[in-house]
């Protein structure tokens, strides 16, 4: 039974799946942005397939184990975040969990871009570093700001707690610290304007720059997985938690990436550093202030 909750559903496979369809629905509104056809649906799929088939090159003076070893940390943790918000088994501080979880893809690009021995490479992962030092933050204000009216750090509770009163995003705290936690996921996804790290244009694709094969596609399935894993997770602590309107849930805020992503060029480093420690701060900080009022 555990088995089938960590690999088939709602582990890995079903958020791999739907993660994916996720990314393909990414790519084919930007084609359409942009007055092309996009991809078929199952391009996605085709491509991690592809990447799984072809060879593993480990660079010259990488640190081996730690470059390929990064990207299997970063879909484990995408993979229990999954479990942990599909089971409906909360447990004490499980919200806290979920936290530290959502951490480790970004530290396992930090990682595995540093231990390639590529100076493009350590160039973006030290951007990406800086990009975690900046949305902190915020999303630890606006998960503050969530427990405050919530009264409890435990993932249950909170959806409990919005069955009584309405969703928190309709409260003016929970509104602030939803386009906060929203913005952070925006970054967490490395998506437009927060994909600094990788900017191809610059870095010809930054930590990632080194990888081939399995460790590549196992990134990439990292990155369609958090798709499915962090727009759920703002529905369960902003709108009410999954229930049957879920799935319409989860397109509007995925929508919303999207469109915020082909909307936006690419910000500088410093730019992004001043968004996520002036306006995105103060709009949590705000928040949380509220919430201690009870609004």
């Amino acid at each position: 039974m555990i088995l089938f909750d960590y690999l088939i559903f709602p582990g890995f496979l079903f958020t791999a799946v739907v993660g994916l369809l996720a990314t393909w629905v990414d790519r084919k509104v930007t084609a359409r942005v942009q007055y092309r056809v996009g991809p078929p649906w199952f391009q996605p799929f085709a491509d991690i397939t592809k990447l799984l088939g072809k060879e593993t090159i480990v660079p010259e003076g990488a640190v081996k184990y730690v470059f390929l070893g990064a990207p299997l940390a970063g879909l484990a943790a995408v993979t229990l975040i999954a479990a942990i918000l599909f089971r409906n088994q909360p447990f004490v501080g499980d919200l806290i969990v979920v936290f530290y979880l959502l951490t480790l893809p970004s530290l396992a690009l930090i990682v595995g871009g540093s231990a390639s021995r590529n100076p493009l490479s350590a160039l973006g992962a030290s951007r990406e570093m800086k990009l975690v030092l900046a949305y902190e933050l915020p999303f630890i204000l606006a998960l503050a700001t969530v427990i405050l009216k919530a009264r409890s750090i435990m993932l249950g509770d909170i959806v409990a707690y919005q069955t009584l009163v309405g969703p928190l995003i309709f409260s003016l705290s929970g509104l602030l610290a939803f386009i906060a936690a929203l913005t952070v996921a925006q970054a967490k996804l490395g998506a437009v304007p927060f994909d600094i790290a990788e900017a191809e244009q610059e870095l010809a694709a930054g930590p990632l720059l080194e990888y081939s094969g399995a460790p590549l596609a196992l990134f990439r399935l990292t990155r369609a997985m958090l798709y499915l894993v962090l727009p759920v997770l703002l529905i369960v602590l902003f709108l009410g938690g999954i229930d049957a309107w879920a799935p319409l849930k989860y397109l509007l805020v995925l929508i919303v990436i999207i469109l915020v992503k082909n909307t936006n060029p690419r910000l500088r480093i410093d730019h992004a550093l001043r968004l996520f420690w002036g306006p995105v701060t103060a709009l949590a900080v705000i928040g949380f202030v509220l919430a201690l009022f009870g609004w």
